[in-house]
């Protein structure tokens, strides 16, 4: 059941960082991909990668802001591949880095329009057809501050957390529907945001951010393997029975494959 082969798959900020890994990933498991990001060069060349390892991939180039847009481009690519079986919202920005009052109001609420305003609307276009058909999977990729408190990354933070109380209410909305809706912590791995951390600073990114970035660039971070593994399992039947749920890579999640968690398991705020 553990099987993308042949579905259709739909990732936001599919151009670079991790929604160009899972976009790589996946399709060189059979999925067929639809890489949707703002910068037409960086979609450009995920497709050119995509195919030369004989996967199938379209462009599709939008802002996540424009709800019109998405709804365009995801038409396009139900009417290329037959439909539409899997949305990973991975579109994001790190937005401000520093203490809050110095941060621009115009930046910060960019960051918060882009990370959680971007998500809705692409689960706003993804979600019709996917009722009409009574199956679909939807992934919301969350990130650092999400589940703790990250000084000087309030923007981030901030909308991340609201991205992962989104899924998980979400998920209740659409559960009679056969929809899941779950949401997954891909780990820190090396992408531009590391580089926009170790540019920023310890005077504004703070001293522990700056260790940690500067160990992910020695180490590349979380390995691919492990976030294309998660990315999977939720695309696939085989997660069929969790939807609301909060999933680091981390977590001990393959257990899950076969049997039900507790309700309270893998949540943003777990009774106590």
């Amino acid at each position: 059941m553990n099987n993308i082969r042949g579905k259709s798959v739909l990732i936001t900020g599919a151009g670079r960082g991790i929604g160009k890994r899972l976009a790589l990933g996946l399709a060189a498991q059979g999925a067929r991909v639809g890489l949707l990001a703002r910068s037409q060069a960086e979609i450009d060349l995920a497709k050119l990668e995509i195919e030369q390892a004989n996967g199938t991939a379209m462009r599709l180039r939008a802002d996540v802001r424009n709800v019109d847009d998405l709804a365009h481009e995801v038409e396009r690519m139900r009417a290329a591949f037959g439909g539409l079986d899997v949305l990973i919202a991975a579109a994001g920005v790190q937005g401000p880095v520093g203490p809050f009052l110095t941060a621009k109001p115009k930046a910060w609420n960019e960051t918060v329009e882009i990370n959680l305003i971007g998500v809705a609307n692409a689960c706003r276009v993804a979600l019709p057809p996917m009722i009409e058909k009574r199956s679909g999977k939807i992934i919301l990729i969350s990130g650092g501050g999400s589940s703790y408190a990250r000084p000087n990354f309030t923007a981030y933070g901030a909308s991340k957390t609201a991205v992962v109380r989104f899924g998980e209410t979400l998920a209740e909305e659409v559960r009679d529907h056969n929809v899941q809706v779950n949401i997954m912590a891909p780990g820190a791995a090396y992408s531009h945001m590391t580089d926009e951390i170790l540019h920023a600073g310890e005077d504004r990114a703070g001293p522990k951010e700056i260790e940690d970035a500067e160990r992910v660039r020695i180490t590349g971070g979380v390995p691919a393997e492990k976030q294309i593994a998660l990315a999977k399992f939720l695309a696939s039947e085989s997660s069929n029975h969790i939807s609301g749920k909060l999933l680091h890579v981390n977590d001990d999640w393959k257990k899950y494959e076969v049997e039900s968690m507790r309700p309270d398991l893998f949540t943003l705020r777990r009774k106590q």
